[in-house]
């Protein structure tokens, strides 16, 4: 089984259960390496529950043990690997060409740990960049960004490439704020993709096939919920949490073992770069 499959079978197994992955804290509650201190980042925030975590190596150079039974979690992450191919790059001078492969290591929860104390004092509060106003938050990001932003009577919210432009509902059509957010969330993570930003491919080609349009509503899906929980608002609030939604999203990545892996990579990098434009 490839780690792509390993990864997929984690998410579908959540969502099986009625658990939305990316419905869960992602900056206000972190999942971070017990040594180094740094938070885990794209797909692993969707594998892993908040707390301190250990390699085995990292528990024995502790002075600790693993648990009789516990069980380990996967890291993953991409490795470097240089091939030599036919063609010479004058860019690089050279005929290697990076690729990445996907790989993964193991890891233990540390309540899964005995001779180790948490470094986390039961009143710390985790040091990430939150959300305090999340009317200035979008509106900071879109003047930056020189988005413009409509609200009027309808039933629609999208984001509009040619125009660069947000468009939504009226506030008050919204059954709750919850709502609200999540919906201009979503779009600001669409806005992200435009050609002068990251200039993702499945924001350009959105009209081209569903599979297309797929891979770039889930980036829009799990970078808005990370933008939902940074603004300390409760995604389980929302209309998303519907058995149709949940089965939608488990017919797809069924067919596609790297889409959940790729679209949180790219929904890292929006949130990363609409965080560093609006804060």
């Amino acid at each position: 089984m490839t780690v792509s499959e390993i990864v997929t079978n984690k998410i579908i197994e959540q969502l099986e259960k009625g658990k939305i992955p990316w419905n869960k804290p992602w900056a206000s509650a972190n999942a971070i390496n017990y040594v180094s201190r740094k938070p885990y980042r794209g797909i692993n925030i969707l594998l892993l529950d908040a707390g301190e975590y250990l390699t085995f190596n990292q528990v024995k150079a502790a002075g600790g043990s693993v648990k009789k039974g516990a069980k380990s979690h996967i890291v993953v992450f991409w490795k470097m690997y240089n091939k030599e191919t036919e063609d010479f790059d004058e860019s690089t001078n050279s005929k290697d060409k990076v690729i990445p492969v996907l790989r993964y290591y193991r890891v233990f929860h540390i309540s899964d740990c005995e001779g180790i104390e948490s470094k986390i004092k039961p009143d710390e509060k985790p040091e990430v960049v939150g959300i305090p106003d999340k009317d200035k938050f979008a509106a900071d990001y879109m003047q930056a960004e020189g988005i413009s932003y409509h609200q009027s009577h309808s039933d629609k919210a999208y984001y509009q490439t040619e125009s660069d432009s947000i468009h939504l509902p009226l506030t008050k059509q919204f059954d709750s704020a919850e709502e609200y957010y999540s919906a201009l969330f979503h779009e600001m993570v669409h806005s992200t993709g435009h050609k002068s930003r990251l200039n993702r491919l499945e924001l350009a080609q959105y009209h081209d096939s569903k599979s297309v349009r797929s891979k770039e509503e889930l980036t829009a899906e799990i970078g808005a919920a990370a933008l939902m929980n940074d603004a300390g608002i409760e995604t389980d609030k929302t209309f998303k949490n519907s058995a149709a939604y949940i089965q939608s999203w488990i017919t797809v990545l069924k067919n596609d073992n790297n889409m959940i892996i790729q679209a949180a990579s790219r929904a890292q990098k929006a949130v990363d770069y609409i965080k560093n434009k609006a804060i």
